[in-house]
């Protein structure tokens, strides 16, 4: 199975000031993320807005990212859903596309007890038996947790290579370390929570502030690994305050606002999401001189 590496980039989806999808820029965008310390990047995420993206657009998105990052970085499509069959049919045809892995969210809104969350991956896994699948689980947002041994279940189904745990419970994190295998990947969904979970065993991190910070994401995760304990904790230190200030609202309306601060024509978020021009500007602008990357 593939390794998707250390920082994988949830992308933002760029948009024209019509509200359409701004494929020019989203190629660009994902080159910068390449060749800057993405090792895979998730198109079509939650940090991609996919809840207001058609399935026409992400498809396109799928293929313009996939050329655009040929030979540089892996593609991870966004193909989860609430229903299991359109979550299969969105990945068979990501399959076809060529992507090189899914990212699974745990089904949201229905609330399935835990058989029926195994049952839906499992489901997802055998109709994609040839693509690697990367669960996700966030509570805050589906209303419904997966449970370590619910993950380890999972575990087992060969194509099923990892999570993005983004529950915010170290213990949880812990106890899906200690029972799921070794090559079993553990990838925090919290940038602030990355180094906290490579001490238990964590893999990296599905990243936002890797848009901004993923090469010194990259030094941070490989200090780490290579012993330099307190290198990686000064890098930490450095960027939390950046962690934090990317969630001071609903995500993605921070890291828009701190990518066109630094000229990138990303547009704003699609409605629901909307953008209160004023705090959240003066807040991450303040963050991002003080550490340097404005």
């Amino acid at each position: 199975m593939i390794d998707f590496g250390r920082v994988v980039t949830a992308m933002i989806t760029p948009f024209k000031e019509d509200g359409s999808v701004n494929y020019a820029v989203a190629e660009q965008l994902a080159v910068y993320l390449a060749e800057n310390g993405t090792d895979t990047i998730v198109v079509c995420g939650t940090t991609g807005e996919s809840p207001t993206l058609s399935w026409d657009e992400e498809y396109e998105l799928f293929q313009v990212i996939l050329t655009a990052v040929a030979g540089k970085a892996l593609v991870m499509a966004g193909t989860g859903s609430n229903s299991t069959k359109e979550a299969i049919a969105a990945t068979q045809k990501a399959a076809k596309i060529g992507v090189h892995g899914s990212l699974q969210i745990v089904p949201y809104y229905n609330k399935p007890p835990q058989a029926g969350i195994y049952q839906h991956f499992k489901a997802i896994a055998q109709a994609c038996p040839d693509l690697p699948i990367i669960l996700y689980n966030v509570p805050g947002r589906t209303g419904i947790n997966v449970h370590p041994d619910t993950v380890a279940r999972l575990a087992e189904i060969e194509n099923i290579v990892g999570i993005k745990e983004s529950s915010g419970n170290l213990d949880q994190a812990s106890e899906i370390r200690r029972i799921t295998p070794s090559e079993f990947k553990l990838y925090s969904g919290d940038d602030s929570l990355t180094l906290p979970l490579l001490s238990v065993g964590g893999s990296g991190v599905v990243s936002v502030a890797s848009h901004l910070v993923g090469t010194q994401l990259q030094s941070m995760i490989q200090a780490f690994t290579s012993g330099q304990i307190q290198a990686a904790t000064q890098i930490h230190l450095k960027l939390f305050p950046l962690f934090k200030a990317l969630f001071t609202t609903t995500n993605p309306i921070p890291i828009k606002t701190a990518l066109r601060l630094q000229g990138w024509e990303v547009g704003s978020t699609r409605l629901p999401l909307y953008e209160e021009v004023g705090e959240v500007d003066r807040k991450i602008k303040k963050v991002l001189i003080e550490i340097g990357i404005l």
